[in-house]
């Protein structure tokens, strides 16, 4: 644990590793890269980096994430979760959607994962966050949603979309089924999100 420490107060001295982060910041504002802003964040959390610094990285990533969404759902353009890019600014909603879903904020939180069912290019993870929604919808908390329909046990970590809650404890087809009254209910809502359009 020590040698961990040691390492990662050499870093915060290491002239290479700061240019290498303000280089990389440069590049994250310049080119409005959400996924250099992960990358970036990744790092200034290994440094443990002042709360500030976090937070303005954060901010910027879920800022630029939702511009990003408002110009896609304009041009009628989904995320391709193969583009580096794309992914983060799906995992950048997704992770605003799961706080609101913690915070109890049901409206937001369905809202935001059935825009991912609607946005996602990928038909796993669009299952996926139709049944979040449902989960939401049907009235579970947080905690419940986590604890008992969730499977977080085998994760992937070299999966670059383990960040995106994808296995429950029941299949896909059977909680769909299971939550069939919400499943249509929130098809519904899209539906008129796509005659609002």
């Amino acid at each position: 644990m020590q040698e961990q420490e040691i390492d990662i107060e050499a870093l915060k001295q290491d002239e290479n590793f700061i240019n290498d982060l303000k280089r990389l910041e440069a590049e994250m504002k310049e080119e409005k890269s959400i996924d250099k802003g992960y990358q970036l964040l990744g790092a200034k959390l290994a440094i443990e980096a002042n709360e500030d610094e976090i937070n303005d990285i954060f901010t910027f990533i879920v800022s630029q994430a939702f511009d990003v969404l408002a110009e896609n759902l304009v041009q009628e353009k989904g995320f391709d979760i193969n583009n580096p890019e794309e992914l983060a600014t799906a995992r950048a909603i997704y992770e605003h959607a799961i706080q609101r879903y913690s915070e109890n904020d049901i409206k937001g939180a369905k809202e935001m994962f059935l825009i991912l069912h609607y946005t996602l290019s990928d038909a796993e993870l669009k299952e996926s966050m139709m049944i979040h929604a449902c989960a939401v919808m049907a009235g579970h908390s947080f905690e419940d949603f986590v604890n008992n329909l969730a499977d977080t046990s085998n994760i992937n970590e070299n999966d670059p979309t383990a960040f995106f809650i994808q296995t429950f404890v029941q299949p896909n087809d059977i909680l769909l089924t299971m939550f069939a009254k919400y499943v249509k209910l929130g098809e519904a809502d899209l539906r008129k999100f796509e005659e609002s359009k």
